[in-house]
């Protein structure tokens, strides 16, 4: 199967409307579930004397570990609904592991990315589609930080406008999804990715990655 930017807003709009309300309801239990996270850090800061604008080493901890758990339920849980829409369920939401294995990929890329957009606005871009699957990769595969940033160099290699191309357009889906109030969000969302995942497993395919492996490690 190839690549392209088309075939992967395709796949994500079509897994879409198989199971609609569905998906839609997935996308309200992790916005919740990131407002819940948000309500408890402000908790913790008002208490211990801290706010919003300048919140407190505990408040900003919890905010950053509970938040990082909600991120690895997300992609496991449409990780799990690329591969079988038909079945995959909520509970698919809680995925705990591997935790500090995906808490260092994701300070890691974060601070690639954000040194690059500092430094000049095109390293950041080059950084980006470099490392852009590495969370997956931690989910998907179980690979360190390190060994994820690499494999998501390698797989993504020769397909670098495309994937530009990819990420533009879905940042402009779910733009106009927020425009359309919270409904055109909660639809955009999973559209989006479920696009991306998409990618994902394409090109994973084309490097030479067997699927089979990746539903063993999301099943464990």
């Amino acid at each position: 199967m190839d690549f392209t930017v088309g075939s992967a807003l395709n796949f994500g709009w079509e897994t879409f409307k198989q199971r609609p309300w569905f998906f839609i309801g997935a996308s309200v239990v992790i916005v919740i579930a990131y407002l819940v996270v948000g309500g408890v850090s402000t908790g913790i800061n008002a208490a211990l004397g801290g706010s919003s604008e300048e919140p407190t080493l505990i408040g900003s901890s919890v905010n950053f570990g509970l938040s990082t758990l909600v991120g690895m339920g997300a992609i496991a849980f449409y990780l799990a609904a690329h591969d079988n829409p038909d079945t995959v369920e909520l509970s698919a939401l809680w995925h705990p592991q591997p935790f500090l294995r995906f808490l260092g990929a994701s300070i890691l890329t974060g601070l690639a990315v954000g040194i690059g957009f500092v430094l000049l606005v095109v390293p950041g871009i080059i950084a980006l589609l470099f490392f852009m699957f590495t969370t997956l990769i931690v989910i998907d595969r179980g690979l360190g930080p390190i060994e994820a940033m690499q494999e998501s160099m390698r797989i993504g290699r020769g397909f670098r406008w495309p994937l530009l191309g990819l990420i533009v357009l879905l940042a402009l889906i779910l733009i106009v999804g927020a425009v359309a109030l919270l409904v055109g969000l909660l639809v955009a969302m999973p559209v989006t990715t479920l696009a991306f995942v998409h990618a994902y497993r394409v090109l994973s395919a084309k490097a030479g990655l067997a699927p089979a492996a990746a539903d063993a490690r999301l099943g464990s």
